[in-house]
């Protein structure tokens, strides 16, 4: 029985997509500070694309180190000119965030990384872009409203397959990396190495 795909990653989104796909996967949460690791990488001057990337990579070799197997590790960051968002952690921080994305255009870095016995194997970053329709005041209190919790489950208080397809006027780039992970590539990698059939 050949070793299991595992995710490293608390994401719902993230394993839904794998399953949703075929791809049978256990997960298993990486044992990471990822609030140590981005305030590390930030006080280095690192620019979000090495943030991204590093992040998945460090979730990847974290459960690689004690686990047989592909392991994939993931992370997304939204990016607004110069400022990165992270999830917010309360409704007063996800207001902010939709007050400062309405009527701008924004980048949605993912990355995705595929570790083998302790070592990368294959990485892959989309930037999909994002421009979303100004927003009166009291149409993000409503949208919060509706959203409940879900607004402090992603970057920018949205998920796009959800209620958040209402924020946005134009959307370019992969869907699936918009929802949090370069799924076509990864598959494609996966029946590369054999462990999805061709």
């Amino acid at each position: 029985m050949p070793d299991p795909i595992i995710l490293a990653s608390g994401s719902a989104s993230r394993a839904k997509m794998l399953r949703d796909a075929g791809v049978e996967i256990v997960v298993e949460r990486p044992r990471v500070d990822e609030e140590a690791v981005k305030a590390s990488l930030r006080a280095e001057g690192a620019p979000p694309r090495a943030q991204v990337d590093a992040l998945a990579e460090v979730k990847a070799l974290s459960v690689s180190r004690m686990r047989p197997g592909l392991v994939i590790g993931a992370d997304q960051m939204l990016v607004l000119g110069k400022q990165v968002f992270d999830k917010p952690t309360n409704r007063v921080e996800a207001r902010e965030q939709l007050k400062a994305l309405s009527g701008q255009t924004h980048h949605l870095m993912n990355a995705a990384v595929v570790a083998l016995e302790g070592a990368i194997v294959w990485r892959q970053i989309a930037t999909p872009r994002l421009r979303m329709r100004p927003l009166s005041d009291a149409f993000i209190e409503r949208y919060l409203d509706e959203a409940g919790d879900d607004a402090f489950t992603s970057v920018g208080a949205y998920k796009l397959e959800g209620r958040g397809g209402q924020l946005f006027e134009d959307v370019s780039g992969d869907f699936f990396s918009i929802l949090g992970l370069p799924l076509l590539p990864l598959l494609a990698f996966l029946r590369e190495r054999g462990a999805l059939e061709k």
